[in-house]
């Protein structure tokens, strides 16, 4: 049986470093540093771009899109950007890719064992004070490029309404009431996002709107990926409601692009 009284915390990345530190030997995550040498290959890697959430009257929409860049190549067309944290939380991500996969995955599993070890749900407040702790410790490696740049969005069940967080290479943690977007393609994104947003808008409008804002990202932007209709390929769309953390169904965001084209 764990004593986490052994340990003076309950941080499940804590605990592993000290119990198991070789399991670390290539990343310090205290600091950020790599105990690799930095080198040009080192800076080889791809970047993951586009992601947003919108508020609407039942909770959240999350998405991004599915591409991946190396320079000026398509490295990846079917990364994925948006990850479940909890039943009532996800987390979506922009920048380099392969921190930024690892971040959400340890942000998942420093969630889950919190609330498996203190036998209660963390609250979305404490979730997203808790993801920029971990933003902040990747300052080492974001200063050497590879930035993370996470999007956080749940249920708040106290507050019974949506909410979006946002957050700087550095940890700061910023809320957003109605929208954002983050990435390459994050401008050109909130472009549409400010626009097309109505307050108290349902579910259906909420996600056209969101398949809109990826549709002109892509447009924009040549890193980001829009709707690939020859390979099937379409951007991640999930909802965050008071009922749980569902994906919306392939063949329904393939509708959302073909209603969307047909207008165009």
């Amino acid at each position: 049986m764990l004593d986490l009284s052994d340990y003076g915390t309950s941080g499940f990345f804590q605990i592993l470093k000290r119990r198991h530190p070789e399991l670390l030997a290539t990343f310090n995550a205290s600091d950020g540093a790599s105990n690799a040498p930095v080198t040009e290959a080192s800076f080889r890697h791809y970047e993951a771009t586009t992601v947003l959430a919108v508020v609407y009257n039942a909770g959240v929409v999350m998405a991004g899109d599915r591409q991946a860049t190396e320079g000026y190549q398509v490295g990846e067309r079917r990364i994925q950007k948006v990850y479940p944290v909890d039943r009532h939380s996800a987390i979506a991500v922009a920048g380099a890719a392969g921190p930024c996969i690892e971040m959400a995955k340890l942000f998942q599993v420093e969630i889950e064992f919190y609330e498996k070890t203190e036998g209660v749900s963390l609250s979305l407040e404490g979730q997203a004070n808790f993801l920029s702790h971990l933003v902040r410790s990747n300052l080492g490696l974001a200063l050497q490029g590879l930035i993370v740049l996470p999007l956080f969005a749940g249920y708040d069940l106290k507050r019974q309404r949506g909410r979006i967080f946002k957050y700087d290479a550095i940890g700061g943690r910023y809320e957003e009431d109605d929208y954002y977007a983050i990435g390459s393609g994050g401008k050109d994104a909130r472009t549409t996002l400010k626009k097309r947003y109505t307050p108290e808008m349902d579910r259906q409008r909420a996600l056209e709107i969101v398949a809109e804002a990826i549709w002109d990202a892509a447009d924009e932007d040549i890193a980001t990926g829009g709707p690939d209709l020859i390979r099937k390929i379409f951007p991640t769309l999930y909802t965050v409601t008071e009922e749980g953390v569902a994906e919306v169904p392939e063949t329904a965001v393939e509708e959302l692009y073909r209603e969307l084209i047909s207008r165009l």
